[in-house]
């Protein structure tokens, strides 16, 4: 995304404010037109004082009570100026993180799973912060500065041609300086931009992954991982920082070059009688003037270069292609009996790597099916396309014969009961975990899943039992505990199909035993798939599949795929070989 692109849906966002906008500009032109106007009164007052005793007191009090106003006017002016620039401000910065933050909602999970967190997390709170000050910044100092050049300009040339054209010819130099400036620092703003979301999504996974990173003892290699990533955003930021900071100087220079202009040939001119020595003061001052918001406006340059990068960051997640949504006239599937169906599905995540290939399976009512198979040959694959957290490439998923694509995702995800070896909790007590799938449910019907689950006895032992305050991670809670308040919630729910995927592979081998006969009594009548590697907890299923590179390569009951011999014979008997 380039700038123009980028500047273009900034001054969309500003549009909503535009009433607010024009009235900022009024008041900084206000501002700039009583600036302006004390350099007059000044130079006046300098041509009151004509020699030693000649001084007019009266006329010159008179001025200074003139400047005293205008003064007072030009502070409100400026106040109310910053208050419209700090509404107008985090008034778009507000719209465009609220934007990016349903955007993020809206995205289909292969966004979430190609990008880490910690980058999508920089874009939403540091890039936004950085945008914001930029944004600010134009507004500040950008406005009033373009307003004081163009307006002191107009000024001098009503005051005297000459000298004004003296000032004209040095300024092109400030224009180079910025340009200059200005087409270096795009480009190491940006790159400074990715290098911290790079540093931050590391951060932050390994903030997430504490025990890993110590049980594999990887606390160097992360070190050294960190230490190439931060070497990068220091060179970055160094040369950002480095052409950045050029501009103050140069400017600096430029001023100068400005004001010995103005002071050499208007003393000339003074001295010939062409102009009063007050009118030279009003002059020099106006000098000042005219080349300090190029200074200001070459720096504010620099920080609308950064915030640019970063608006470009934001608007290229909220443009990132949205998760088709729910056809018009989708159905809502109600009272789902738990008949499932896929033809010819081919899937695969990324176009090089073929996954799923042909998968044809007719699941009826009621049955229990286990998929099976070594790792990576597609098994949560299946599931993920059953729940429609990814489309199929070609061919049907149909539940109770109608094509997923044609049911409300809600009501779809509804009629199953997950249950995953990756635990999903959320801030709050234990009693909000359990109840997630019904918050109508009563404190009876929670603690009757609860002891369904077998989760009821250490519940009990918490601070508060169900009322103990838990954080996303869990807190204090083992991985066991965990999957126990996700398997309550199955249990609380009990929807027409199940999935459960490793649903025990955290538990103990007695709490394993007791929960295996809670799930046979629960998938009773319920069509349920269950994805294990432990072989011995399958041999109930109705039918078993086996897969292998995406593809059903055995198929049957535990007894008929013994017997047969095959691939699963050698999986099962693999797991008890000494």
């Amino acid at each position: 995304m380039n700038q123009k692109e980028t500047i273009k849906k900034v001054l969309r966002y500003i549009r909503k404010y535009r009433i607010r906008v024009i009235l900022s500009l009024a008041l900084a032109a206000l501002t700039v037109a009583l600036t302006l106007y004390v350099p007059i009164l000044t130079g006046d007052a300098v041509d009151l004082i004509v020699d030693k005793g000649l001084v007019d007191m009266p006329g010159i009090f008179a001025i200074m009570k003139k400047i005293g106003i205008v003064m007072v006017l030009t502070a409100f002016a400026q106040w109310v100026m910053n208050i419209c620039n700090n509404h107008i401000t985090y008034h778009v910065v507000k719209d465009i993180r609220e934007d990016a933050f349903h955007k993020l909602e809206k995205l289909p999970l292969k966004y979430l799973d190609a990008h880490p967190a910690g980058d999508i997390v920089s874009r939403l709170i540091a890039d936004v912060d950085t945008f914001a000050d930029g944004l600010l910044m134009g507004f500040t100092q950008l406005f009033t500065g373009v307003l004081t050049i163009f307006g002191t300009l107009l000024f001098m040339l009503v005051t005297n041609v000459p000298i004004a054209l003296v000032v004209v010819c040095i300024t092109p130099v400030s224009f180079l300086v910025a340009r200059f400036i200005a087409t270096r620092t795009y480009s190491m703003f940006k790159l400074q931009s990715e290098n911290r979301g790079e540093q931050t999504a590391l951060i932050e996974e390994m903030i997430g992954n504490q025990k890993i990173v110590k049980t594999f003892s990887r606390e160097e290699a992360v070190k050294a991982q960190f230490a190439k990533i931060n070497g990068k955003l220091e060179d970055s930021s160094l040369k950002a920082i480095f052409f950045s900071s050029i501009t103050n100087p140069a400017t600096r220079f430029v001023n100068s070059l400005v004001y010995a202009g103005v002071g050499i040939f208007g003393a000339f001119v003074a001295i010939r009688g062409g102009i009063s020595v007050g009118r030279l003061s009003c002059f020099l001052s106006y000098a000042n003037q005219y080349t300090k918001p190029f200074n200001e406006i070459s720096g504010v340059v620099t920080e609308l270069q950064n915030a640019i990068v970063c608006a470009g960051r934001i608007f290229a997640l909220i443009e990132e292609e949205p998760q088709t949504p729910d056809a018009k006239d989708a159905r809502v599937l109600k009272d789902a009996r738990g008949s499932v169906e896929l033809k010819e599905v081919y899937f695969q995540y990324t176009p090089e790597k073929k996954l799923i290939q042909d998968f044809n399976l007719s699941v009826k009512p009621g049955q229990r099916v286990a998929i099976v198979g070594p790792t990576g040959c597609g098994k949560t694959t299946v599931i993920n396309l059953l729940m429609r957290f990814y489309d199929v490439d070609s061919g049907k998923i149909l539940v109770e014969g109608t094509d997923i694509r044609d049911i409300t995702r809600g009501s779809l995800r509804t009629s199953y009961g997950m249950v995953l070896q990756d635990t999903w909790l959320r801030g709050g007590t234990i009693r909000d975990n359990i109840r997630m799938g019904k918050p109508v449910a009563t404190d009876e019907e929670v603690v009757q899943a609860a002891k369904a689950a077998h989760a009821h006895s250490f519940i009990k032992r918490l601070p508060q039992g169900y009322d103990t305050v838990i954080t996303e991670e869990g807190g204090g809670l083992s991985q066991g505990q965990k999957q126990l308040l996700c398997i309550a919630r199955v249990m609380l729910t009990l929807p027409p199909m199940l999935i459960l995927d490793e649903a025990t592979s955290s538990i103990d081998t007695r709490t394993e035993i007791r929960i295996q006969k809670a799930f046979a009594q629960m998938m009773e009548g319920r069509t349920s798939f269950i994805v294990a590697h432990r072989l011995s907890t399958i041999r109930e299923a109705d039918v078993i599949l086996v897969m292998k590179d995406g593809n059903i390569i055995e198929q049957g009951s535990h007894e008929s795929l013994l017997a047969r011999k095959g691939f699963y014979a050698e999986l099962y008997y693999s797991q008890f070989a000494v």
